[in-house]
């Protein structure tokens, strides 16, 4: 038993009823300081890690997210705001496609991902970049930006509830005789989960399993209630009303992620994978609406970075076919194309007024 199993062993061994929400368990098993997948640092992505992003793909994501910020701000002064900056990839290659002028911050509360970021950005970008700890924290600057996240929402823990034909139950774990954890089901949790369980339908089938989102609902509430105005950008795999509530899906979205492999053996070898769920768009749609953002754009991401890599394939005309070419084109079509990463990618762009 790693230290982190045992660490929640024990604590589920004390919980009332000797079982916890899922959410705590996600919680715990990626974002625990000391043992938990996400804890020490930045894990390796791409062909080397556990899974891969488009920011794996190459800088050209970096570089069409510059020239839509470059768009936003067509008088200059781009101030740009990240949140989720993993090691500090992406920052680095939007940083390398913006005017000398333009600044950023990175909203991170974790001191290690902080220093993996400062190693990587420092020497070349020096006091353009800035850290803040939490949302609330963003004061002074940036009065006006654009706000970046890139499978941020996907990462945030999550409960897991279940029709049982006539009720609603949550999914919660417990410790078992061997060392091992448990589904149990329990009454929801608390009225906040109840509230939210009360917007599911109830004519689907016996059995349908599903997942709530509290924490993604949190964050849009505390995005909304920062000081900059401007555009939030959000891209992440994801699905709408419909898609999340199919009869394929009678088993949910939540997965567990290991050398590129994945499966639903999301209560074996917790904080030694990285766990994950689908975004459900529509729901967050809705939020953001209530707190008064209003939605630009919500697409496949083909189709946005499309739309976005207009002027940048323009200048390819006549350009000969060098490495360097082939070299974009191709982390062009990764980016885009239906059988890649262009169709299970959406991109969500929302407009967020001053609050005053």
């Amino acid at each position: 038993m790693s230290p982190l199993q045992k660490r929640l062993h024990e604590r589920l061994v004390t919980a009332p009823g000797g079982c916890l929400p899922f959410a705590d368990v996600m919680e715990m098993a990626l974002y625990d300081p000391d043992h938990g997948y996400y804890g020490k640092g930045p894990r390796k992505l791409g062909r080397s890690g556990d899974f891969f992003t488009s920011v794996s793909v190459g800088p050209l994501f970096g570089k069409l997210i510059a020239d839509y910020a470059m768009s936003v701000f067509d008088a200059g002064g781009v101030q740009i705001i990240e949140q989720g900056a993993h090691d500090a990839q992406l920052a680095e290659d939007i940083l390398t496609s913006l005017p000398a002028d333009a600044r950023y911050c990175i909203v991170e509360p974790s001191s290690a991902f902080q220093s993996a970021q400062q190693e990587r950005l420092r020497a070349a970008f020096g006091d353009r970049v800035r850290w803040v700890g939490a949302l609330d924290e963003l004061h002074e600057w940036p009065t006006s930006a654009v706000f970046v996240c890139n499978e941020l929402p996907d990462a945030f823990p999550v409960h897991v509830v279940r029709w049982t034909g006539t009720e609603w139950v949550e999914r919660c774990v417990k410790a078992g005789d061997d060392d091992t954890f448990q589904w149990i089901e329990a009454p929801l949790s608390s009225e906040f989960l109840a509230a939210e369980v009360a917007r599911l339908p109830t004519d689907l089938p016996a059995g349908f399993t599903t997942e709530i989102h509290l924490a993604m609902l949190d964050w849009v509430r505390s995005l909304s209630r920062t000081s900059f105005e401007g555009s939030i950008l959000i891209a992440d795999y994801g699905l709408s009303a419909d898609e999340v509530l199919d009869p394929s899906r009678h088993q949910g979205t939540l997965r567990r992620y290991r050398n590129h492999q994945t499966d639903d053996h999301v209560l074996e070898d917790l904080g030694d994978c990285d766990l994950t769920t689908h975004v459900p768009f529509t729901r967050l749609i809705e939020e953001a609406e209530s707190c008064g953002m209003s939605v630009t754009a919500y697409e496949d991401q083909g189709r946005w970075l499309t739309r976005a890599a207009e002027p940048w394939l323009r200048s390819l005309e006549g350009r000969p076919p060098d490495a360097d070419f082939r070299a974009s084109l191709r982390q062009f079509q990764t980016l885009t194309h239906p059988q890649f990463l262009g169709r299970s990618f959406r991109v969500l762009v929302l407009e967020k007024p001053k609050r005053h």
